[in-house]
């Protein structure tokens, strides 16, 4: 059996392209067999907030692209271009079993409410101490998004 290296993503940006990004080599990384962890923290978290009332998905709440589309105009974009939106990129590390960490002092700094959250992310709370032990299981690299 060959090693494989662990990736572990910290994803602290709150632009849409790279968290989407971030999903995006997650899931390719977990597609291949590679160990993948996701540590999500800072404006990042948006990903986990639910839809509101009127529907808006959570991750509208992400900030627009380096030439201003909104995070619902961008993943509009991308699916008409045939590539995956944030939504089948985060289920398919979902599927996949991409373990995705939320850092609490993360979600204290930018003070959102847990129960705001969605439910279909499963999700470990905790910090930069547990993320690590995570990350040491196999060796890893270790990328800051």
């Amino acid at each position: 059996m060959t090693f494989r290296c662990r990736l572990s993503l910290i994803v602290f940006s709150g632009d849409f392209d790279r968290v989407h990004y971030a999903l995006a080599m997650a899931s390719a990384a977990a597609a291949t067999d590679r160990p993948v962890t996701l540590f999500f923290s800072g404006r990042a978290l948006h990903l986990f907030l639910a839809h509101a009332n009127d529907g808006t998905p959570g991750w509208a709440a992400l900030n627009s692209n380096e030439i201003g589309k909104s995070p619902i105009e961008r993943n509009e974009e991308l699916k008409n271009d045939g590539i995956g939106t944030i939504e089948e990129l985060a289920l398919a590390c979902v599927n996949l079993n991409v373990p995705f960490y939320r850092c609490e002092m993360g979600v204290k700094a930018t003070k959102l409410d847990p129960a705001m959250f969605r439910t279909d992310i499963p999700t470990h709370s905790g910090g930069l101490v547990g993320f690590l032990s995570e990350a040491e299981k196999e060796g890893s690299q270790i990328i800051f998004i």
